[in-house]
């Protein structure tokens, strides 16, 4: 007995100072990186850690980031990127000792991370044992994790506060519970920067060539400000940074019977509020149209989520709901009685998902517009993988238009022309809203790869001291390792900001 005592004791003392040593180490990675950015919220988190990353190699800043969402990546300073291996597919926040680890061997200005803990206890532990960022970001506070942050906003609001930086800087564009995150920063000592999306106009948001939120881009641009990136050269890296796989995009497919729908997957925006202002942005663009149909998918132990959907029908005032998966009924129990004579329950999770499909379709009119919100998982990945297989199409140009109900890049249709007195008008071809952006890693079925098969694009060679002078390298000679010349971290000396609502 008092063997295996001592075997115990050792082992436990082996244990304690392997932690310590890989405590110090990768306190020691951390001091490589003098500029730590965690990007934290419930909303658009990879978005914006994407953004944040592009603003600052747009400012010749050495950068590495890293994103958690919709598809996990490592991002190298060159802006090219790889899955996070995870082991037996199961995320842990302590894979981020890892990305320090690899991320301190490029000696960078920055790292950019989003958050990957939900609990409260792990967000602070994520703040102050693994990552220590010196800024900050907290992008919005929605109704999401309720079981673990809290059952109201303002308990959400606390817990995501949990990975403010003590004593550093945290960027904000939520304005409701702003006074919530004030309190909770001078709890911490630290400085609370309101990021205002008033501050981004629209045709500053039309130089992307994917959808994205003025909110995101305001955080972007503040943080950048704070390492001392310029305005201007910010939005350049920002619109050359490679959006996330899980970005909103909207597909077009022609449907048996020659029917054309638009279909957009708003399944990653799955709390009311993210969800409206995700489709009203689509309308408002003129990437989906009326006649609007919406499919809402159901899980069983999402039930609450179910109901939040339904709710917000009559906001989106559809032609048509159809449910899919189960239990359909909480859902559709939530739609307003004026509205719940529009709903069709497709059959439940057990049902075959070309049957639904092809009742889904009947439905339809001759051109339509699709827009899934929910939860991807069950009956939403069957219902994507259907709509894959389906053939694509492009508007065409007709007296309507340059192309077939399709505004102008990004602006609204009231802001297209009008016609001219001789009849139809003339216009020059307009440019698409976006361009589809597909996950490299991702496994793509015959039909996608068909349909967005382009000819791959000659990379450019890019001096580290003519960063503006792009010309191929010459014969025989590499790629340089990182096409930038870092600057040094030069911040305002005398920032101004406001709280949401002061006058600029």
């Amino acid at each position: 007995m008092l063997f295996l005592y001592c075997v115990l004791l050792f082992c436990c003392l082996v244990m304690l100072v392997a932690g310590v040593v890989e405590q110090r180490r990768h306190y020691a990675n951390l001091a490589h990186i003098p500029n730590r950015v965690l990007v934290n919220g419930i909303r658009g988190k990879s978005s914006i850690t994407r953004l944040c990353a592009g603003a600052l190699r747009g400012g010749g800043l050495l950068t590495v980031a890293k994103t958690t969402g919709t598809a996990a990546r490592f991002i190298h300073p060159d802006a090219t990127e790889e899955p996070v291996y995870r082991k037996f597919g199961i995320a842990n926040v302590v894979e981020q000792i890892g990305i320090v680890r690899r991320a301190a061997a490029y000696r960078p200005h920055a790292l950019v991370m989003e958050c990957m803990a939900v609990m409260p206890a792990l967000q602070e532990i994520n703040q102050s044992k693994l990552i220590q960022s010196t800024i900050g970001v907290l992008c919005n506070v929605r109704e999401d994790h309720v079981a673990e942050m809290g059952p109201t906003l303002d308990d959400i609001a606390r817990s995501l506060s949990r990975s403010m930086p003590h004593g550093g800087i945290c960027v904000t564009a939520e304005k409701e519970r702003f006074h919530v995150l004030q309190e909770e920063a001078d709890a911490r000592n630290c400085t609370l920067v309101y990021a205002d999306p008033d501050t981004v106009s629209d045709e500053e948001l039309r130089g992307f060539s994917w959808f994205t939120f003025k909110e995101n881009v305001a955080i972007a641009l503040t943080v950048a400000e704070l390492l001392g990136v310029d305005r201007e050269t910010a939005l350049q890296g920002m619109y050359d940074a490679p959006p996330d796989p899980g970005v909103l995009s909207v597909e077009r497919y022609v449907a048996p019977g020659g029917k054309r729908v638009r279909f957009a997957n708003v399944f990653a925006a799955n709390d009311p509020e993210s969800t409206l202002m995700n489709i009203n942005q689509l309308l408002d663009l003129g990437a989906v149209d009326r006649p609007l149909n919406v499919v809402i998918n159901c899980r069983p132990d999402r039930v609450e989520r179910n109901g939040q959907m339904g709710a917000i029908v009559p906001d989106l005032m559809p032609d048509k709901v159809f449910v899919i998966g189960h239990p359909a009924k909480s859902a559709i129990d939530a739609i307003p009685a004026e509205w719940r004579g529009r709903a069709v329950d497709l059959g439940g999770d057990q049902r075959d998902g070309e049957e639904f499909m092809n009742e889904l379709i009947g439905h339809l009119g001759e051109s339509s517009s699709l827009v899934a919100i929910g939860n991807i998982h069950g009956q939403g990945e069957i219902l994507l993988e259907h709509l894959a297989e389906l053939p694509g199409f492009e508007d065409e140009p007709d007296r309507d238009g340059p192309y077939r109900d399709e505004p102008y890049r990004g602006e609204p249709r009231a802001a297209a022309p009008d016609r001219g007195p001789a009849g139809p008008r003339q216009a020059a071809p307009a440019q698409p809203l976006y361009v589809p952006h597909l996950d490299p890693y991702a496994d793509l079925t015959a039909a996608q790869e068909a349909r967005y098969a382009q000819p791959p694009v000659p990379r450019q060679y890019v001096h580290p001291q003519h960063q503006h002078q792009h010309q191929h390298p010459p014969h025989g000679q590499p790629w340089p390792p990182h096409p930038y010349e870092p600057r040094p971290y030069e911040p305002d000396p005398n920032p101004q900001w406001q709280s949401p609502g002061d006058p600029r």
